[in-house]
């Protein structure tokens, strides 16, 4: 039987969506990949936090993102976004559009013993103002 010669696809396959160095992984560390799903105009989980890092990619719709301390911006589908967990505020992740679904995928390190997701209260974001990026007008 005649061999197949070896594609050279994967040499050229790769394609660099985006690089980050998060500033820390929690001490054994489980990663949890999760697929994320909201409705048209959905604004998407109250502000929260994560107990490590995590990366995401959408892939369907736009998703409005803002994490403490940087502006807020639309991640469009195939765009990736990360977020460095721990104790910084995810006030968005919202469907930016209200025509159309928003689908993204995330991966967290998950700090063991911790829920992957904390919802901050209206007293701690009130003490915490100075570190949200200006709102756009």
């Amino acid at each position: 039987m005649e061999s197949k010669p070896r594609s050279t696809a994967w040499q050229s396959a790769l394609t660099m969506l985006q690089e980050a160095k998060p500033p820390f992984i929690p001490p054994d560390a489980h990663a949890m990949t999760v697929v994320i799903e909201y409705p048209p105009g959905d604004p998407g989980t109250p502000p929260h936090r994560h107990s490590g890092p995590a990366f995401g990619l959408v892939l369907e719709g736009e998703m409005l993102l803002e994490i403490e301390g940087e502006p807020e911006r639309v991640v469009h589908a195939g765009e990736a976004f990360w977020e460095p967990g721990g104790d910084v505020i995810h006030y968005q992740d919202g469907n930016n559009r209200d025509d159309v679904r928003v689908r993204f995928t995330v991966t967290m390190l998950c700090e063991p013993g911790k829920p992957m997701l904390t919802l901050v209260d209206e007293e701690e974001l009130a003490q915490r103002r100075s570190r949200r990026a200006p709102r756009p007008s």
